[in-house]
């Protein structure tokens, strides 16, 4: 299970489970709407007055869970930033190819994007015996 398997897997899922951590050290999560590059970083969007943003913002520390359809998912721990211009129409665009409807939210308000790098994937896959287990890790 090379990066490229993994961008795969991932791909095949349109939902993903974030978690954040809030400004009282209280953990978070919300299943969100997907996008994964080949640089397996993970874009979403989101609303400001969603819980999730001001955690991200102030703490951008994020993990992700994706993929619960039999025993195989991807762990994923990163780092969240919102994007500004070029890179912002950068990650749209993908964000766009698998989410199509994603353009008719560009008017409401407070909507914005958030992408994350990798810092730690692991995936697992318990179906198979021996369960393989591959972990990567990113400068």
């Amino acid at each position: 299970m090379d990066r490229k398997a993994i961008h795969s897997f991932v791909s095949g899922f349109r939902y993903g489970i974030v978690s954040s951590v809030a400004a009282d050290g209280s953990p978070q999560s919300a299943l969100v709407g997907i996008a994964v590059t080949p640089q397996l970083e993970i874009v979403f969007d989101t609303v400001k007055s969603s819980r999730k943003y001001p955690n991200l913002v102030v703490r951008p520390r994020c993990s992700f869970v994706v993929g619960w359809g039999g025993e195989q998912t991807v762990q994923y721990e990163g780092i969240a930033a919102e994007p500004a211009g070029a890179e912002l129409e950068h990650y749209r665009e993908a964000y766009f190819a698998v989410w199509p409807d994603g353009p008719s939210r560009l008017s409401w308000p407070g909507i914005a994007y958030f992408a994350v790098k990798p810092l730690w994937i692991r995936y697992s896959d318990f179906g198979q015996s021996p369960p393989l287990i591959v972990e990567l890790r990113f400068p």
